[in-house]
């Protein structure tokens, strides 16, 4: 038995400590799309992408309308928001998030949530992308990625997204991807009533793309996530 006082060597030490982030090993491939989880030089082009605008100013995806705020505080703000769920990642209650590049360039990010996932298998879904990166099949490919490796790899059962009856676009992917409608929820957004449907899929619901998901770096995650 080690005595209080021995000292480990740095060859030792190495041994015997876990690799305490095991995500920055992680990545998602899709045809045209690399996924990886956030990191600090990702999250600022990420809050520089939010800064240029997601959605016309006449229009409110987010229950949190964060994108109301000055461009100074949304950049700050959106990247202590990413740092405080990265902070709280535990195996009992996770979100990981997914920065979206193209060609190396930061274009969105793609959430995918557990909580007490070993026992529901259920995991929720959130995006969004710059506005100049919609409207060309981005966000269905990077949601079914996320979806892929949720019910292939980490063995989830099913699947929750929302999205206001207002975001047609949000619904159509959900549609596309075989998600069915789960009820609805009313929030206050932006000072006005606003109706939210839930969306739910199961593995067996999803509509499975022609493409293969390419997936790396998983095996050192799967405690962290709980995942069978």
């Amino acid at each position: 038995m080690r005595k209080p006082d021995d000292r480990l060597s740095v060859g030792q030490v190495d041994e015997q400590i876990p690799d305490p982030w095991p995500l920055r090993h992680l990545e998602l491939r899709t045809p045209r799309l690399s996924l990886r989880p956030d990191d600090d030089e990702g999250l600022r082009e990420l809050a520089v992408v939010g800064a240029r605008g997601v959605h016309p100013p006449e229009e409110m995806p987010f229950s949190i309308p964060w994108t109301d705020q000055p461009v100074d505080e949304l950049v700050r703000g959106t990247v202590q928001h990413f740092w405080s769920l990265r902070a709280a990642i535990k195996p009992e209650s996770w979100t990981v998030n997914f920065l979206i590049r193209r060609e190396g360039r930061v274009m969105g990010i793609q959430s995918v949530t557990g909580a007490d996932f070993a026992v529901t298998r259920e995991v929720s879904t959130g995006s969004w992308l710059g506005r100049e990166y919609q409207g060309q099949g981005f966000g269905t490919e990077m949601r079914t990625a996320v979806l892929l490796l949720a019910f292939d790899y980490l063995g989830a059962l099913t699947a929750r997204s929302a999205a206001f009856t207002d975001n047609p676009t949000s619904l159509a992917i959900s549609r596309k991807l075989g998600y069915r409608a789960d009820g609805c929820s009313i929030h206050a957004r932006r000072g006005a009533r606003a109706t939210e449907i839930r969306l739910l899929l199961t593995s067996e619901q999803l509509v499975r793309p022609q493409w293969t998901l390419d997936v790396a770096g998983l095996d050192g995650c799967r405690a962290q996530l709980r995942a069978g």
